[in-house]
């Protein structure tokens, strides 16, 4: 499906739908309980999905009323037969699955697509291995059997923080006591926060504490540990895919986006933070942000606690006066697409002064692009970023297989409409 922005948005007030990350970690922790859960969260997505299906074959039954999933737990021990994981393209469900069926015991195979074979997977694997589990390749499909032992894990902080989550997800079901130490830096630290929060919520406790002067973390997991049901629990708004919406706004004439936790653990929230820095009056209260146009300028911006995020700041950043650089961000060279390659090419087809760093993008500000036509190369930031830049350009722009979009965002258009854009499908 190819999409032509008619019409750019114009501005207007629209719902955040549920996070991903969060909903991600409810749904194993639901499906690991002692009793039934209701999670409150009305959106769902292709990566979504894929975790539901992969809790499904271990026994759970999950379903979606249109607010929200029923879940009801598996039984263990359940069957050592070879249990399939179909996890598409999304790395949090391989990643948060795989841990899990090893702590299991469960014989499991792992489906994957797209770039997910060719992100890296080898420091998470080599530690269960190290540990007891036994992991194989078979048909171009990870495997694993064996049962995981409690012990010593030790993982870089700067390759991915899913590997963390999914051992700190995973641990606490096994008996005796366990360490993780993480060495060096650890980005991507609110995600790991975030499942702290989501284990707590459901009875689980695990402590932390930093290490060597703030670089690097310990989590102390004991073990075993019961997964207890709170009944009811809700998802957050979703402050990334809400920072679509938030950039549009300082592009146009203004957004208003609700449902947002004020408080939240979200690393991406930092958006707020960036967009004041840009020059956008940003305004906050209740569970809503609005974000209207101001004398927009370039910055700098470490982004290393929230990377998704680059994509929607170098949008911004191609119309801010003077130059903005963003660092700390080089492990977008193996996201979906090639993401800081991919957004500047994009933008460069759009009409902006992008160069792209070892670690990062400099993006030089002119007065407005001038559209174009652009591939999503298969990744969802690159739709939304051409989508809010076509505020900002002179002519349409069209965007190729948009339907990438749906992959986190299923009704994205469909939003874009409700803000005042008009599109068509080609």
């Amino acid at each position: 499906m190819d999409i032509r922005i008619e019409k750019p948005l114009c501005g207007g007030e629209i719902r955040a739908i549920a996070s991903k990350p969060h909903s991600h970690r409810m749904l194993i922790c639901a499906a690991l309980a002692d009793d039934s859960t209701y999670i409150e969260c009305a959106e769902t997505s292709g990566d979504t999905d894929a975790t539901v299906g992969c809790l499904k074959s271990l026994g759970a039954q999950i379903s979606h009323d249109g607010k929200g999933f029923s879940v009801h737990p598996a039984k263990f021990p359940i069957s050592e037969e070879l249990v399939t994981q179909v996890c598409g393209e999304s790395g949090s469900t391989l990643r948060f699955m795989m841990p899990i069926c090893c702590a299991l015991g469960v014989p499991a195979d792992f489906k994957t697509l797209g770039r997910l074979r060719e992100r890296p997977a080898s420091p998470l694997l080599e530690q269960l291995v190290a540990n007891g589990s036994v992991i194989s390749m078979q048909k171009g499909n990870l495997q694993c059997s064996g049962k995981l032992s409690a012990g010593e894990f030790s993982l870089r902080g700067n390759i991915s923080s899913q590997f963390i989550s999914g051992l700190l997800l995973a641990l606490p079901l096994l008996s005796g006591e366990s360490v993780i130490n993480v060495e060096g830096r650890v980005d991507y630290m609110p995600y790991v926060t975030m499942t702290l929060d989501v284990l707590g919520a459901f009875g689980v406790a695990i402590k932390h504490r930093g290490s060597r002067a703030g670089r690097g973390a310990v989590f102390l997991v004991e073990g075993p540990q019961s997964y207890r049901s709170p009944g009811a629990i809700k998802v957050e708004g979703d402050w990334l895919n809400a920072a679509c919406w938030l950039c549009a706004g300082a592009l146009g004439s203004g957004i208003t986006c609700s449902g947002l936790n004020l408080g939240s653990r979200q690393g991406d929230m930092a958006i707020m933070r960036f967009l004041e820095r840009f020059g956008a009056n940003v305004t906050y209260g209740g569970d809503s942000v609005t974000v209207a146009p101001g004398k927009l300028r370039g910055i700098q911006i470490d982004a290393s606690d929230a990377p998704d995020l680059v994509p929607l700041l170098a949008a911004v950043a191609s119309v801010s006066k003077g130059e903005t650089v963003i660092s700390n961000v080089g492990k977008h060279k193996i996201k979906e697409s090639d993401r800081l390659r991919a957004t500047t090419e994009t933008l460069r087809t759009l009409g902006a002064d992008v160069s792209e760093t070892q670690d990062g993008l400099v993006i030089k500000g002119k007065k407005n692009l001038r559209g174009g036509e652009i591939p999503s190369l298969g990744d969802h930031w690159i739709v939304s970023m051409a989508a809010i830049a076509s505020i900002v350009c002179e002519d349409q722009v069209t965007i190729k297989a948009a339907e990438a979009a749906s992959r986190l965002y299923p009704g994205f258009f469909k939003d874009f409409e409700a803000l005042g854009g008009e599109i068509s499908q080609t």
